[in-house]
């Protein structure tokens, strides 16, 4: 499973993903924790610059951008219990 860190307000932060997906254009991730059963999973949502050759991700701040999104997970991992 691959791995990314991630640049929060607490520091670097390494998260799983589970799985990737892209709508409109727009490239989000559903990334883990950890790989534990009670993980906290989480939305990030590509905001890089077209040309750049590093990926840059940050959490989903908008209600009904999140909850939309996650149905489209929910809806791609039908086996897995998501929870906002």
């Amino acid at each position: 499973m691959e791995k990314i860190k991630f640049q929060s307000e607490d520091g670097i932060v390494e998260f799983y993903v589970e799985e990737q997906t892209t709508i409109a254009g727009i490239t989000y991730l559903l990334v883990s924790d950890s790989q534990d059963d009670e993980a906290n999973a989480y939305i990030l949502k590509d905001i890089s610059e077209k040309d750049s050759q590093e990926a840059c991700y940050e959490m989903i701040q908008d209600d009904s951008e999140l909850e939309a999104i996650s149905r489209v997970f929910a809806q791609m991992l039908d086996d897995v219990d998501l929870e906002a």
